[in-house]
């Protein structure tokens, strides 16, 4: 009998081996949706960018083929190149500042996160509570509390006698762009807080305990130990840091307009795209122009994303 049946089941058996491998396929249909939406939304308008690049336009129809001489014009001819050096300036003080200040704040606060305190999730709440605003909200109100005549940030001042500070933070050449680039460090230092948390806490205890038994302590242990074992998540913040940085528009926009006030002065490469496609800054010529120095940004965070992990990847292994 149990001869019987183990025949019986045998079919059964090599049926259910032989429909494993189609399940296991079957599998990665799932991916198909988003696939066809990073496709259709992301590669497509970059290849298309990149063939626009290379046609002549008046208005939306596609000229003849003239090769590079778009991103020629953009280097050469004025006013492109001028806009262009200004913009791709302020592009590289929005990063160094907004780099300086995450490493330093959020790294702290991480550090403070991670020692032995009570209330852990409580400060990570507080902490992460501005990225759940909206960019374009955060703009508004920040445009509210530096207002130089009835904002909150110079009546505070005058009420406690430090009126000879203050300024028309976003309306001055001088303080416009430091002033948004503090806004925008504030904005991500919950985020660059968890990053930084999560490769603190991958570091093992033991390393710290051996450590103590050196003799090492205090700062020493932080630059000697911390710091080189947390390398990985200093690599993505940097590299996160600078996609931010170069892509930068949203609170530029709701805070200074299209043209990057005042007197341009927080003109940044998204911002000159904006202008260069969409308004009357370079005629008829818009969607070459502007696709040209779309392919450039793409090329300038690209390269510097390559070169970033690079260099930490050398870090890494030194450590």
């Amino acid at each position: 009998m149990r001869a019987i049946n183990d025949l019986n089941e045998a079919p059964v058996v090599r049926a259910a081996v032989k429909k494993k491998p189609l399940s296991r396929h079957l599998v990665h249909l799932f991916l198909l949706p988003a696939l066809i939406f990073y496709v259709g939304f992301m590669i497509y308008p970059i290849l298309q960018a990149l063939l626009n690049s290379f046609f002549s336009w008046k208005g939306l129809t596609r000229g003849e083929f003239i090769g590079l001489n778009n991103f020629v014009r953009l280097f050469t001819e004025s006013p492109f190149k001028e806009t262009f050096t200004r913009a791709l300036g302020h592009n590289v003080i929005y990063f160094v500042g907004t780099m300086l200040a995450k490493m330093i704040v959020a790294f702290i606060l991480a550090l403070f996160i991670n020692s032995k305190i009570k209330g852990k999730e409580f400060f990570k709440t507080v902490f992460f509570l501005p990225k759940l605003l909206s960019v374009i909200v955060v703009g508004f109100l920040f445009s509210l509390i530096l207002n130089p005549t009835y904002g909150a940030l110079n009546t505070f001042l005058g009420k406690i006698g430090l009126e000879s500070l203050a300024r028309p933070w976003l309306g001055s050449p001088d303080t416009a762009l430091y002033t948004i680039v503090l806004i925008n460090s504030w904005y991500g230092f919950g985020f660059a807080m968890l990053i930084f948390l999560v490769g603190l806490q991958a570091i093992s205890p033991e390393i710290y305990e051996a450590a103590r038994i050196d003799g090492a302590s205090g700062l020493r242990m932080v630059f000697k130990i911390t710091i080189p074992l947390a390398m990985s998540s200093i690599m993505i913040m940097t590299i996160l840091t600078f996609i931010g940085a170069f892509e930068a528009f949203e609170l530029i926009f709701a805070m200074q307009g299209s043209s990057g006030g005042p007197y341009y002065s927080t003109d940044v490469l998204a911002l000159y795209f904006y202008r260069l496609a969409f308004g009357s800054v370079s005629g008829g010529d818009s969607i070459g122009l502007g696709s040209a120095l779309a392919v450039i940004l793409l090329i300038l965070i690209a390269g510097a994303t390559f070169v970033s992990m690079y260099f930490f990847r050398g870090k890494e292994v030194d450590s």
